[in-house]
């Protein structure tokens, strides 16, 4: 009986060492380096760019037709002072677009914006269509790796008005450019 369960393990061990030997792969598996770093931040978001989407903080609703978002009332992002911007200042441009039924519920708003709890500019808009919100930047404000820019209108549509969510403007994209 030894003889035989000694027979049938070296059959199975035979067989085993077969098997696994014409299962083996002849490919090298391929490595491939994978882009896990933490995205650097930029001086300009557009509302397309699904990397820079990471710098629209808090306000902003999902991305709609691949190239714009609505807003909330209060919308914040942070951005990139641009090289030279902390010694000579920059401009900050938002473009967005003021959407026909936010003006007939509104008539007019105003859109301030905030650089670490300072104003540094605030402009009326009572048209609908693409528009344009522009303001100097000063240098103190610049200093650091990034500036959080906050967004604030006076008036804008509550949830429920025209949509089940709070809706500002038609966001476009925001950046500062260095003077």
């Amino acid at each position: 009986m030894k003889e035989k369960t000694s027979k049938l393990f070296v059959a199975t061990l035979a067989a085993s060492l077969v098997f696994s030997a014409g299962c083996r792969r002849e490919e090298k598996i391929k490595l491939e380096p994978t882009d896990e770093s933490t995205p650097a931040l930029v001086s300009t978001v557009l509302a397309s760019d699904t990397k820079a989407a990471v710098q629209l903080v808090r306000g902003f609703h999902a991305l709609e037709q691949n190239s714009w978002r609505w807003t909330m009332g209060r919308f914040v992002v942070a951005l990139r002072p641009p090289a030279g911007s902390s010694d000579r200042g920059a401009t900050l441009t938002l473009k967005f677009t003021l959407p026909q039924p936010v003006i007939d519920n509104v008539k007019s708003t105003t859109i301030t914006a905030n650089i670490q709890n300072t104003p540094v500019g605030s402009q009326t808009y009572s048209k609908a269509g693409e528009q344009t919100f522009t303001a100097d930047v000063p240098a103190t404000l610049l200093k650091g790796d990034a500036a959080t820019v906050e967004f604030s209108m006076d008036r804008f549509l509550a949830a429920g008005t025209v949509d089940g969510r709070e809706l500002g403007i038609v966001f476009v994209g925001v950046g500062l450019e260095a003077k």
